[in-house]
C-alpha cells in the first residue's frame, strides 16, 4: 500500500504496510480499486452530460463512494466490494444510454472496461497492483497536484453528502467530480492546468459548504449561543459521535420519553446550539474530547455509542458490544444501522447498560457562535475594533490528531493577549475549548463557530467584516492559524486559497504529498507558511 492522504502518515512520507489510522493493506487496495472504478464511471458520466444525460442516481452514488474513501470513515472490506460492483453497474447503465444517443463509448482507458473479478482478497490485490497514487504522473509535481485535487475531492464529497442527506444538492458538484476523476487519468497536463483544477476544487467546495450551511440552518435553525454541560446526570445514556445532524435528530426522536440522555462526542458538540435540536429535554451534554482520544474515553462511557460519519478508530474490546455505526461509517464486526435508521438496537443497548449512577458537575462550554450569532453583534465587534478594545482576531481551527506538536495550538490560545478574540471550529478546538478566556465588552473572547462542516460560517464572518471595514479580507486584523489532519481540511484550504486568502499558517506539519516546488507556488502566490517552532514566535510576527 501507499497512502499519504492524512497528516499523520508514517514517517511524514507514507503508510506502506498499514495505515496509522488503522487501515489495513487489503482495505487500502480496495479503496484504490474503487477510485479506479469511479474513474471509469466518470468517463461515461462526462460524455453523458455532453449529450444532456444526467443520471442523478449515479451522481449521488459517486459522491457517497468518494466520501467513503476519506480517512477514518469505512474500514469494512466487504462494503467496498459492494461499492466497486455498484460503480461498474452505474457505468454500464450510462453506457447504454449514451450508445442509444450515438455518443462515444469506446474509451481507450482501462478504467472504461474494468470488471471486478475474484474474491475480496483478489480484488484487494488488483487495487494494490494499480499503485494508484504513485502512477498519477511521472512528473512528481504534477503527481503532487493531482493528489491535492483527489484529496480535496474527497473533502468536497463529504460536505456534499451531508448536504444531500438534508435535501440540498447541485448537479455541478457531481459534474466536477467526474471532471476531476478524468483529470487524474489524463497525461500531459501542465502545472498551471493542475493548479487551475485545484483552485476550481476550492470553488466547488465553497458551493458544497454553502449548500450544507443552507441544509443545516434551513432544517434546524441558526445556531444560538448555548452553554453545554461537560459533566453528566444520573440516567441511562447514549453517546453520538461524527457530524450528521439528521442522525442526531432521528436518535432524539426515537429515544424521547425512554429515560435516556443523549450526549455528544467530538464534532457533535456544536449541535447543541441548533434550536430544533435544543428542544429535546433529554439532549443533555457533551462527553469526551477529540476523535483520537476515543479509545481512552469511550470505555468509561456507561451507555451505547453511535458513530454517524468519519472519525472512527479501531474500537476497543471493552466497548465494541455497545458500539454502533450508521451511514457510510463502518468497522468489520460492529453492528451497523441501515438506511431505515431504526435506532432501536442502540436504545436497547443503552437501557441494558448501567448508565451514569450519579450527577457530576464539570462546568460547561459555550457553543453556537456561527455566522448569524456573530454578525448579529457585528456593530459591537466593529465598535470594539475601532475603539481599540479588540486589537486582533485569530481563527484557530481545523482537525485535531495524536501526532506530537499539536500542543502548539493550546499554548497559542493561552498566550493570545486579552485584547484579542479567538474564533475556532472543527475538532482542533478540543486543545483549548474549555479555556476560560473572559470577554471584551460582553463579547466572549473564545467563539465556537461550529464543526469543520461550518467553515462556511467562518468564511462569511470574515467577508462580512471586510465589507463593514471597506477592505480586503487580507487587510483585516485577522490571522488564520490552522491545523489539518484529513481531506476535508484539504478542501477547506483550497477554498481559502480560491478566495485569495493569504498568510495562512498551517500545521503541525505540511502535507507529505506537497513537493518543494508546489509548496513554493503556494508561498509565492498565497504566502502560506508552516507554523513556527513556538507560538511565541508566531504571535510576535503577527502582533509585533
Amino acid at each position: 500500500m501507499f497512502c499519504n492522504q492524512c497528516e499523520q502518515t508514517a514517517g511524514g512520507h507514507a503508510c506502506t504496510k498499514a495505515g496509522v489510522c488503522g487501515k489495513k493493506e487489503d482495505l487500502a487496495g480496495l479503496q484504490d480499486l474503487l477510485i479506479h472504478a469511479l474513474e471509469g464511471l466518470a468517463l461515461f458520466a462526462r460524455e453523458g452530460r455532453r449529450l444532456g444525460i444526467v443520471d442523478t442516481a449515479a451522481d449521488r452514488f459517486t459522491v457517497e463512494a468518494i466520501f467513503s474513501t476519506l480517512t477514518n470513515v469505512d474500514f469494512d472490506p466487504e462494503r467496498f466490494v459492494e461499492l466497486i460492483h455498484k460503480a461498474v453497474e452505474h457505468r454500464e447503465a450510462l453506457k447504454q444510454q449514451i450508445a442509444a444517443k450515438g455518443g462515444k463509448t469506446d474509451f481507450p482507458e482501462p478504467q472504461a472496461g474494468f470488471q471486478p473479478q475474484g474474491t475480496t482478497a483478489d480484488m484487494a490485490k488488483t487495487g494494490a497492483d494499480l499503485k494508484l497514487l504513485e502512477t498519477l504522473d511521472t512528473d512528481e509535481n504534477i503527481r503532487s497536484l493531482k493528489q491535492t485535487l483527489l484529496f480535496g475531492l474527497k473533502g468536497i464529497c463529504a460536505y456534499a453528502d451531508h448536504a444531500a442527506i438534508l435535501g440540498q444538492s447541485d448537479p455541478e458538484i457531481a459534474g466536477f467530480c467526474y471532471e476531476s476523476l478524468c483529470a487524474l487519468m489524463a497525461r500531459g497536463l501542465s502545472v498551471s492546468q493542475c493548479v487551475d483544477a485545484a483552485m476550481q476544487a476550492g470553488r466547488i467546495n465553497l458551493r458544497a459548504m454553502e449548500l450544507l450551511d443552507a441544509a443545516n440552518t434551513g432544517t434546524y435553525g441558526h445556531p444560538q449561543p448555548t452553554a453545554v454541560p461537560l459533566g453528566h446526570r444520573k440516567n441511562k445514556c447514549i453517546l453520538i459521535s461524527g457530524h450528521d445532524l439528521r442522525d442526531l435528530e432521528l436518535l432524539l426522536e426515537q429515544s424521547a420519553g425512554k429515560g435516556i440522555d443523549i450526549y455528544t462526542h467530538g464534532e457533535m458538540l456544536p449541535t447543541h446550539g441548533y434550536p430544533k435540536l435544543k428542544k429535546y429535554p433529554h439532549f443533555y451534554g457533551h462527553y469526551g474530547t477529540a476523535w483520537q482520544n476515543q479509545q481512552k474515553e469511550m470505555p468509561a462511557f456507561p451507555g451505547a455509542i453511535l458513530f454517524t460519519t468519519n472519525c472512527l478508530q479501531k474500537p476497543g474490546a471493552d466497548y465494541t458490544d455497545r458500539l454502533f455505526t450508521t451511514g457510510l461509517v463502518g468497522w468489520p464486526g460492529v453492528k451497523h444501522i441501515g438506511p431505515d435508521k431504526d435506532f432501536s438496537p442502540v436504545i436497547e443497548a443503552a437501557l441494558a447498560a448501567p448508565g451514569f449512577s450519579e450527577d457530576l458537575d464539570k462546568g460547561s462550554v459555550l457553543v453556537g457562535f456561527a455566522r448569524n450569532a456573530v454578525l448579529g453583534v457585528a456593530d459591537k465587534v466593529i465598535a470594539g475594533v475601532k475603539s481599540g478594545a479588540i486589537r486582533h482576531f485569530f481563527l484557530v481551527g481545523g482537525c485535531d490528531g495524536a501526532k506530537p506538536g499539536r500542543n502548539y495550538y493550546t499554548r497559542l490560545v493561552e498566550l493570545v493577549p486579552k485584547d484579542c478574540v479567538v474564533l475556532t471550529l472543527a475538532c482542533g478546538k478540543f486543545r483549548f475549548f474549555d479555556k476560560q478566556l473572559g470577554e471584551i465588552d460582553g463579547i466572549p473572547r473564545l467563539l465556537d463557530v461550529g464543526q469543520c462542516n461550518d467553515a462556511y460560517s467562518a468564511i462569511q464572518i470574515a467577508l462580512a467584516l471586510a465589507k463593514a471595514f471597506s477592505c480586503d479580507v487580507n487587510e483585516l486584523p485577522l490571522s488564520m492559524i490552522l491545523s489539518w489532519y484529513e481531506q476535508k481540511a484539504v478542501a477547506i484550504l483550497l477554498t481559502l486559497l480560491f478566495l485569495g486568502v493569504k498568510d495562512i499558517r498551517l500545521g503541525p506539519s505540511l502535507p507529505a504529498f506537497i513537493t518543494p516546488a508546489v509548496l513554493q507556488v503556494l508561498v509565492d502566490n498565497f504566502a502560506i507558511k508552516p507554523i513556527a517552532a513556538s507560538p511565541e514566535e508566531d504571535l510576535k510576527a503577527i502582533l509585533g
